[in-house]
């Protein structure tokens, strides 16, 4: 048997242009929303400098999922990918940067 602990499902960022989500913000914790927002920036940073992608985890209306990008900017609300695509801030788990 599978041992899977990863509850994520990847999916191409092809798809989020598809996807719905919430108005509810998924994280609580204040420490996890500054956390988000220094990780955020940095991802933006590297992505815009190295084209480094990272791994975003977020939520939408169907589950938990995880997308493998480069951001290419973000606002207070939104996370911008290639091609126009967007995931809202509050729908964010976390942002993995590799340094592989």
């Amino acid at each position: 048997m599978g041992n899977n602990t990863n509850p994520f499902k990847r999916i191409e960022k092809e798809l989020i242009d598809n996807l719905r989500f919430p108005a509810q913000e998924v994280l609580s914790r204040a420490e996890d929303l500054n956390e988000r927002k220094l990780v955020l920036h940095r991802a933006t940073s590297l992505g815009n400098l190295q084209k480094h992608k990272v791994l975003i985890r977020f939520e939408d209306d169907d589950g938990i999922k995880e997308v493998y990008t480069t951001i290419w900017a973000i606002t207070d609300n939104k996370v911008l990918l290639k091609a126009g695509r967007l995931i809202p801030v509050h729908r964010i788990h976390s942002v993995e940067i590799s340094y592989s």
